[in-house]
């Protein structure tokens, strides 16, 4: 039972950056999308851009990527994956 439990918050601790990821591409994606369509309505005199939604989203796009690009990387790493450039330094053996 408790290895499904932690099993269960580990699977929790991927999907949630990974939703974070999504609700800010999403976020991006439609402060564009009504940033354009704005611009073939007529009664529409001045048509600004939603700088603070789009930030925000961008945010929380950035942060939820970096954190499951940093997961893989170091697992990747734990299993000897990745090639010479990723790998962790060494330090020297003293003399």
């Amino acid at each position: 039972m408790k290895l499904l439990i932690t099993r269960f918050i580990a699977i929790l601790i991927l999907v949630i950056p990974g939703l974070m990821a999504m609700t800010g591409f999403l976020m991006m994606k439609d402060s564009i999308f009504d940033f354009i369509s704005v611009h073939g309505d007529d009664t529409v005199s001045n048509p600004s851009f939603q700088w603070l939604h789009f930030g925000g989203g961008l945010l929380l796009f950035v942060a939820g990527m970096t954190f499951l690009g940093g997961w893989i990387l170091t697992r990747d790493r734990k299993r000897n994956y990745v090639g010479p450039r990723f790998k962790e330094k060494r330090k020297p053996k003293p003399l």
